[in-house]
């Protein structure tokens, strides 16, 4: 009778005992689906400026800005919540949240109503990454804390994929007047999570087992404090880097191939999909990257690709079969480094306050690469959206491989033991 291998020679995966899996597929789809209501939007900007109640490209910029914004805002309050009354709890909230009110896009009337919704929608976008990221990292053992919490990041390219999906077949069946507004009404799905979240996912015991010694919500600001301002000050540098960077290229993707490389619906549909393929393969490789080199080395030298390969893709007037052959790169480089942040992250904290500052730091670099999208639509018309998304994502992927070589980590080393500086 043969016996199993042991857990050394196993796939990482299968060493998850029952805990780990739930919450493992619990904050996959959670964030999966937040890709998929995130990404609608992009997707329908053209329809918006085209047969809608859009009339510039700085109109949709500032609506994307200010989802940003408020989903910065909403995710550090999440963290802080998480800190306080639960990573699970929090968790069913967020989703719920940015489920309902990606719904009531598809009901507005005018741009202003459209600002309102999206706004109210980042609150629970931001909010489900910093609860999602630090309830996996609690929960999964520390030496597949890298490999884990970035294969969880891999799913933001499911729900991208999902999202293209959806925008292709109502496209392909309804017309432009009402693609968008279905498109956002699918948004409500997520909100189905909540059910599986509550029913089969456990609050982890290092959570659990602080709960006595939880901070109030004025105390979150314990992150700025003596022994940990300077892990907050880089990492939120390095999140303002990856998500500038990000977001100036994927929220104009389909306007600069639709406007610039004159791809029509099915075309775009397919070279989207060459970018999403790269993405999740990104992330898988990002996440095994972030413990075989280092949370450090894996984020520097993907920066430094990023750079290499987002730059000549936006501005260089290829051929179609170079072109379509650089999407994959293209999708792998810009979001392979997202693998290795939120394990870094969860290192920097204490469990007390934990959600607090990885709640605030990543977004708080969404909130400032926010204004990336709105620098790129207010400039296109002036130096051309090739010319505006070089220039942004080149400063983002600058700034992240600095910040990146300044932060210290500790890959394996139980989340218990992590404490403040001693002399900060």
């Amino acid at each position: 009778m043969s016996q199993a291998a042991p857990a050394s020679t196993r796939w990482w995966f299968t060493t998850m005992d029952g805990a780990e899996r739930r919450t493992f597929w619990g904050c996959f789809a959670g964030w999966g689906l937040d890709a998929l209501d995130v990404q609608i939007f992009s997707l329908v900007l053209p329809t918006l400026l085209g047969v809608a109640f859009l009339h510039d490209k700085a109109q949709a910029g500032l609506i994307a800005t200010v989802t940003l914004l408020c989903s910065a805002l909403g995710g550090w309050l999440a963290g802080a919540l998480a800190d306080r009354l639960g990573r699970v709890r929090m968790l069913q909230v967020t989703v719920a949240w940015f489920a309902v009110f990606t719904l009531l896009c598809g009901f507005a009337q005018n741009a202003g109503q459209l600002l309102a919704f999206r706004a109210l929608m980042g609150f629970g976008f931001g909010g489900e990454w910093a609860v999602g990221a630090v309830l996996i990292a609690e929960t999964v053992r520390a030496r597949y804390r890298g490999r884990a919490v970035g294969t969880v990041q891999s799913a933001w390219a499911v729900g991208w994929a999902l999202a293209v999906g959806v925008f292709v077949l109502v496209s392909s069946l309804t017309p432009p007047s009402l693609t968008w507004r279905i498109a956002f009404f699918v948004g409500v799905l997520p909100a189905v999570l909540v059910f599986f979240l509550r029913r089969y996912v456990p609050e982890p015991p290092i959570a659990a087992n602080a709960a006595g010694t939880r901070p109030p919500l004025r105390e979150a600001l314990a992150i700025f404090g003596r022994g940990l301002w300077k892990r907050t000050l880089l990492c939120s540098l390095l999140a303002t880097g990856a998500q500038g960077g990000y977001y100036a290229l994927t929220t104009w993707l389909p306007q600069f191939l639709t406007t610039q490389r004159g791809l029509a619906l099915f075309a775009l549909g397919g070279t989207l999909a060459i970018v999403i393929a790269g993405a999740f393969t990104g992330y898988l490789v990002g996440a095994w990257l972030a413990d075989r080199l280092g949370r450090r080395r894996t984020l520097i030298i993907t920066a430094v690709l990023a750079f290499v390969i987002v730059i000549p893709y936006a501005t260089v007037d290829f051929n179609v079969v170079v072109f379509d052959i650089l999407a994959f790169p293209l999708g792998f480089v810009s979001s392979a480094y997202f693998s290795a942040i939120g394990p870094l992250f969860s290192e920097q904290y204490p469990t007390a306050v934990r959600g607090s500052g990885q709640g605030f730091t990543y977004n708080f670099g969404r909130g400032i690469g926010a204004v990336f999208p709105a620098l790129v639509g207010l400039l296109a018309d002036r130096i051309g959206i090739s010319v505006a998304i070089a220039v942004f994502t080149g400063i983002a992927y600058a700034l992240l491989g600095v910040a990146a070589a300044l932060l210290g980590e500790a890959p394996g080393v139980p989340l218990t033991d992590i404490e403040p500086e001693a002399d900060a």
